[in-house]
């Protein structure tokens, strides 16, 4: 049996695919770089959509969002024409920060393990030393008391 899915999710999947294509294909400002939309979250009454985008470089995302907030009339007018909707949503971009936390978040976790294995490594050491160090004194000792 399928399952519901709400309709202003199923149009907010649409724009997604559609702004996807519409920025590759019409926007023609150079300063906007390579990006990639997200996520796209769309009221229930279908008034408005946030558009969440990332771009490759993290440096340009305010760039890209002057460029993207300018163009979202623009924008908004070419989806009313691609879309079949009696009524377009208002279009906000905001930059996804999500990405780069989830990357911030990964280098945490590895400097941790990395931190972890060293002091498991630290404490197992010193014993595989000192064993070595028995080993090696007793052998110098049967050669003293020979002596």
């Amino acid at each position: 049996m399928a399952q519901h899915v709400p309709r202003h999710q199923r149009v907010a999947d649409q724009i997604q695919r559609e702004m996807a294509q519409i920025i590759r294909d019409e926007v023609r400002d150079t300063r906007l770089g390579m990006l990639t939309i997200t996520a796209v979250r769309v009221t229930s009454d279908l008034s408005r959509a946030k558009i969440f985008f990332t771009t490759l470089v993290p440096e340009q995302h305010a760039i890209a969002y002057e460029v993207l907030n300018g163009a979202a009339p623009y924008l908004r007018s070419v989806l009313s024409h691609v879309m079949s909707l009696r009524m377009v949503p208002i279009l906000h971009f905001v930059y996804d920060e999500s990405i780069e936390h989830g990357l911030k978040m990964g280098a945490m976790i590895y400097a941790a393990r990395q931190r972890d294995e060293a002091l498991r490594g630290e404490q197992e050491q010193p014993g595989t030393d000192d064993a070595a160090q028995v080993d090696s004194q007793a052998e110098a000792k049967p050669d003293e008391g020979r002596a």
